[in-house]
């Protein structure tokens, strides 16, 4: 569950606001009322990398296998005209 915070509040006890962010916690902060932003724990690098490798995967995975000729040499290094 999000906490609503003042922009004001937040800024005079961001140490104790990330502590507690750090435990889990997940905070909208509003200005005037207004939400502008939201604070909540970080994902861990390696989590969102293997996240990104399975989306990859899942998306080489469903495309067709296309066939295609040997290419040569000459073929290969051919400049572009």
């Amino acid at each position: 569950m999000e906490k609503a915070i003042s922009a004001a509040e937040a800024n005079r006890s961001f140490s104790h606001l990330l502590r507690e962010v750090k435990q889990g916690r997940s905070y909208i902060v509003t200005s005037h009322g207004q939400p502008v932003a939201r604070i909540s724990p970080a994902e861990a690098p390696g989590r969102i990398a293997s996240k990104a490798r399975e989306s990859l995967i899942a998306r080489l995975r469903s495309q067709k296998v296309k066939t295609i000729a040997r290419w040569t040499r000459d073929e290969l290094y051919q400049d572009a005209k």
